[in-house]
């Protein structure tokens, strides 16, 4: 190694933020390695580079013994007491060793390393440029397809949108440019690896962000977003300025606000609606864009009735059951609708009035509260024991109702 060699490390350190100590601790580590394989050695070698200079120093690092055995790692207490008395048995002695053509060894494995390092320190900047930017929109130009899955061009690096994540029917060609949202960013053997998305609720609610300065400001908020990619989509919105329309901000002058972002997802159908802190009143914006006249709420089963005039059960339904299905993701909510006459009929059948049955579901949250009270004062033995006693069938039918919003919905 030469001072260009030390120059250039000097600036590959500056352009590529790569330590010289970094570089110079794996060199050193490389031509111990480079060194066994080309001289078949099973020596302890030791390699010191000269940070200043670049001047390499080979040296076999061995025991001293009194009677050598193994000539590769020992050396005789009598030997090195010529080269310095104050050796003593169990010292260790580095021995200097010139081995032929290892200059050339050297300058190939400087080459290998520093390349790599370059590699590496890349990667790493990559990685920490998109990992902080996870959940984020990004726009891509479209590069290639391979098994359903679709290759990005990012400018700096090349990302995936997997076939999970792709808006079902949305064509993908060569030289398209999308607005995607950052799924997840990982560090694997060939660098960092971006998965992107086009079908995520979070991409709807950045591109409202985007699009919206309210939204972007924090005066008009999301609640929440339920999705079906490609077919429709609903977003709970309300404002922190009681001046501030949040739905009236949302689609923006003859909806030019909201078109912008539908034209960006494929012409996704979106439906606005106002969140409302009485859940009855949020369940029935939910189903926009039927008009609902009544809801029952039971609280202590998180389930809802809502009814809806009869020519406007197939509206609030949705097709194959979509409306209903998304305004029960959207509020967190079971519901269950009926039309008018539904109502009705399911009153006579049940014999009660309309007021008995809200009677009922209040003293169905009473229940409830006195069952929690109840488990709140039991013994601590006795809460361990009813924790114990949750069957397999039990906690699979939780874990259900956790991860999925049950919507009953009504034949027609």
């Amino acid at each position: 190694m030469n001072q260009e060699f030390i120059d250039a490390l000097s600036e590959i350190e500056k352009e590529k933020g790569i330590s010289k100590e970094i570089v110079f601790e794996a060199l050193e580590s490389a031509l111990v390695s480079s060194y066994r394989k080309n001289y078949g050695t099973s020596e302890n070698v030791i390699v010191n580079m000269d940070r200043e200079t670049g001047e390499i120093k080979l040296f076999a690092s061995k025991n001293i013994v009194e009677k050598v055995e193994d000539p590769q790692l020992e050396v005789s207490l009598e030997e090195v007491k010529k080269i310095n008395p104050n050796y003593e048995i169990g010292d260790v002695y580095n021995q200097e060793i010139h081995p032929k053509n290892f200059g050339r060894i050297a300058a190939q494995t400087a080459k290998q390393v520093v390349i790599q390092r370059i590699k590496d320190a890349e990667r790493d900047i990559v990685f920490d440029e998109y990992v902080e930017r996870e959940k984020e929109i990004i726009t891509g130009l479209v590069q290639r397809k391979s098994y359903n899955n679709v290759y990005v061009d990012l400018g700096t690096t090349e990302a995936i949108l997997p076939y999970s994540e792709q808006i079902s029917g949305e064509s993908y060609n060569h030289g398209d440019r999308y607005k995607m949202l950052i799924l997840s960013v990982e560090k694997s053997t060939k660098g960092p690896q971006i998965v992107l998305s086009r079908s995520h609720p979070d991409l709807v609610k950045r591109l409202f962000e985007l699009e919206i300065p309210e939204v972007s400001e924090g005066i008009v908020e999301i609640y929440s977003i339920s999705r079906e990619a490609g077919s429709r989509t609903k977003i709970a919105v309300f404002s922190r300025d009681p001046e501030v329309d949040p739905l009236g901000a949302c689609v923006g002058y003859k909806g030019q606000r909201v078109n912008a972002i539908v034209d960006e997802i494929d012409n996704e159908k979106i439906d606005i609606v106002i969140y409302e802190k009485e859940i009855d009143k949020f369940i029935a914006n939910s189903l926009s864009p039927s008009k609902v006249e009544k809801v029952f709420v039971n609280e202590a089963e998180k389930s809802a009735l809502a009814i809806v005039p009869d020519y406007q059960l197939s509206l609030a339904i949705g097709k194959e059951g979509q409306n209903v299905r998304l305004a029960a993701k959207l509020t967190g909510w079971k519901i269950d609708i009926k039309s008018n006459l539904q109502f009705e009929e399911y009153l006579e059948e049940r014999n009660m009035t309309e007021e008995e049955l809200i009677e009922e579901y209040e003293n169905s949250v009473k229940e409830s509260t006195e069952e929690v009270t109840e488990d709140i004062n039991m013994p601590e033995e006795e809460q361990a024991l009813g924790e114990d006693n949750i069957t397999n069938e039990d906690s699979d039918n939780l874990e259900d109702a956790n991860e999925e919003s049950s919507v009953e919905e009504n034949e027609i």
